[in-house]
């Protein structure tokens, strides 16, 4: 799951979740929104896109790619590179119409927005090798760290209450709760017991 700064206005602009929907229709298939206004879609090497404005103004999608068999069956297909090919740029273009930012913004933004998180984490809060113990430990259990800042302010948040490395674990796993979720779901977003 990954999060972008949106610029100020788009959100409005856009119209919210249901906007955002919408919007999704216009670059991918199979769009479907919830209740709660997120939608889910795909197109080409995109088997699954998920995606909403969060309550702090941020753009959060969660995409699932084709891997091993199925994406190399996709790109040898009649028109499988072009496809991919077309797939990346219209999930650019959705960004880029989500965020108001274009590809070198949201890198940028994302760069600003990283080192505060850092530099309020490492002098007084925890050392590099806790932070590493801590990150290990959500891989061995098969926890994606992919969305990094989440992890780190989380570490920030709570680093001033323990230093208890399986403690802060814990609250890092509760802030990932809807990444270690969505692992567990079908494309109709049911969890199968």
């Amino acid at each position: 799951m990954e999060r972008f700064a949106v610029k100020r206005g788009i959100q409005k602009t856009i119209g919210g979740n249901a906007g955002l929907a919408k919007l999704a229709a216009q670059h991918f298939e199979n769009v479907q929104a919830n209740a709660e206004g997120e939608f889910q879609a795909s197109f080409g090497l995109l088997s699954n896109i998920s995606g909403c404005f969060t309550d702090q103004g941020q753009l959060q999608v969660d995409v699932v790619h084709l891997k091993g068999a199925d994406l190399e069956a996709f790109l040898s297909a009649d028109g499988g590179r072009e496809q991919a090919m077309e797939s990346r740029r219209r999930w650019s273009s959705f960004l880029d119409e989500a965020t108001g930012y274009t590809a070198k913004q949201r890198g940028d933004k994302a760069k600003e927005n990283a080192p505060a998180v850092v530099e309020e984490l490492i002098p007084e809060g925890l050392k590099i090798g806790d932070i590493q113990k801590v990150l290990k430990r959500l891989l061995k259990e098969g926890i994606p760290i992919r969305d990094l800042v989440t992890i780190l302010e989380t570490l920030a948040d709570y680093c001033h209450q323990t230093k208890n490395t399986d403690v802060l674990n814990e609250y890092c796993r509760a802030a990932l709760a809807d990444t270690i979720t969505k692992q567990f779901t079908n494309e109709n977003n049911e969890v199968e017991v």
